[in-house]
């Protein structure tokens, strides 16, 4: 077999494939194996045809395809193998030639890995920000937790008030007109949350259990459903249930409520400590994230809109399992958003777009340093998890590579030491 290959512009090309007559003609005995079955030919058994009169009748031709699906995925394979191109795409094939006794000649149009011409990546210095941890912090940590352990009561006469959980029914109208996703029964709300449109919330207060109140407000420029972006929508409201927080005292009973411990002043110990102890992974992740950006900035990279798409596909998948886990599928979400598809993916864009050039800088930096995986890297990493997930690592080892996933972990574990690199490499401070 011979390949070539011959870069046509930016990140695509021709692969052009010869396979040799032999090979050709082997895999025309096993399309007409394959294909004689299934044919009926009067004054023959079904599969006993022999093979002249079967070509006499229905020519050599009509074993092409099959034999062209035995011998294109191996042609195509060993030729990207021998050539050294990283294809991103499915090829588009062109069959030249082919016949009985003859070579096999196809091109096939790719689209291949970008080059990446990396800029700085080593000593690089980023934007400090502080993560201390102050006596304010610590504070709203406890009222955080007061909140959570505040017991709720029934207002019966009273009016909404701001921190109030309500249940409510509305529906939304533009233009006298009930549009989608805009209608709820007993929708349970607190009010101050931000949960709906700016301005609903705040007309909610003063309302009373069993009142009923037409409320309008304005959509954002950018809201997700052109239909209501920018416009005015009037909402018929009705207030079912107010009920109320009534909050612990931030006292040691308060303590002793809610940890092990007797007094406030350690509670208050114990919350600083785990807010800096959240600071300082806060920082590490930021450190991390803040240099590979930077990276991948001062990289040049044509990046192949073929590779955003797959990254866009993955994106929009990753977001129905999600949506899944909260019981809600992607089609009724589009119909609550208001949005399709092609509004979610141009939502995802910017960040599939900097996922793969992100990914494309890291690889090209592994390269560059020749930082790999090893076995024992693999080992390290199948027995943290075996620890995390109590179940034996070489357990773990054969799910891996049961489920295809086993070369995923390699790539994980390689992007992980090539930032590990990028930060022992930087000017920042720990």
């Amino acid at each position: 077999m011979a390949a070539k290959w011959e870069k046509v512009e930016n990140n695509q090309g021709v692969l052009t494939v010869e396979v040799e007559a032999e090979q050709v003609d082997h895999a025309l005995d096993q399309a007409f194996k394959k294909v004689v079955k299934k044919v009926n030919v009067p004054g023959f058994r079904k599969g006993k045809i022999p093979r002249k009169i079967f070509e006499a009748r229905f020519g050599v031709e009509s074993l092409y395809q099959d034999a062209l699906d035995i011998l294109l995925p191996e042609a195509y394979g060993q030729a990207v193998r021998e050539t050294g191109i990283e294809p991103v795409d499915r090829p588009e094939v062109d069959v030249e030639q082919m016949g009985k006794g003859e070579k096999l000649v196809f091109k096939a149009t790719v689209t291949v890995k970008p080059e990446v011409k990396l800029g700085e990546y080593k000593g690089l210095e980023i934007e400090p920000k502080d993560f201390t941890v102050t006596d304010e912090d610590v504070e709203a940590e406890l009222k955080q937790m007061q909140q959570r352990h505040a017991e709720l009561y029934v207002v019966e006469d009273g009016g909404i008030e701001q921190g109030d959980m309500v249940l409510i029914d509305f529906e939304g109208f533009q233009d006298g007109v009930a549009f989608e996703g805009g209608k709820a029964e007993n929708y349970s709300l607190e009010v101050g949350s931000g949960t709906f449109i700016a301005g609903f919330e705040d007309q909610l207060v003063g309302m009373k259990q069993g009142e009923e109140k037409e409320i309008t407000v304005t959509f954002p420029e950018e809201y997700h459903s052109p239909n209501l972006a920018g416009k005015e929508a009037l909402f018929q409201v009705k207030v079912n249930e107010i009920k109320r927080k009534n909050l612990p005292e931030l006292d040691d009973e308060f303590a002793k409520d809610v940890s092990e411990f007797d007094t406030l002043e350690e509670l208050k110990a114990d919350v600083k400590k785990n807010l800096e102890e959240k600071a300082s992974r806060e920082k590490e992740t930021y450190v991390r994230e803040q240099l590979v950006l930077k990276a991948s900035e001062n990289a040049e990279i044509d990046i192949p809109q073929v590779m955003i798409e797959h990254e866009l596909d993955h994106m929009v998948n990753e977001f129905a399992q999600r949506l899944q886990y909260q019981g809600m599928d992607i089609e009724l979400y589009y119909q609550f958003s208001g949005m399709d598809e092609s509004q979610l993916r141009d939502q995802f864009l910017d960040d599939a777009t900097n996922r793969v050039r992100t990914s494309l800088t890291l690889d090209a930096i592994a390269k560059a340093e020749e930082i790999q995986t090893t076995e024992e890297d693999v080992t390290e990493e199948l027995n943290k998890l075996s620890e995390m997930y109590n179940r034996p690592a070489e357990e773990l080892r054969k799910l891996f590579t049961a489920q295809d996933g086993l070369a995923g972990l390699y790539r994980d574990i390689q992007t992980r030491k090539t930032v590990d690199f990028l930060v022992a490499e930087s000017k920042v401070t720990a």
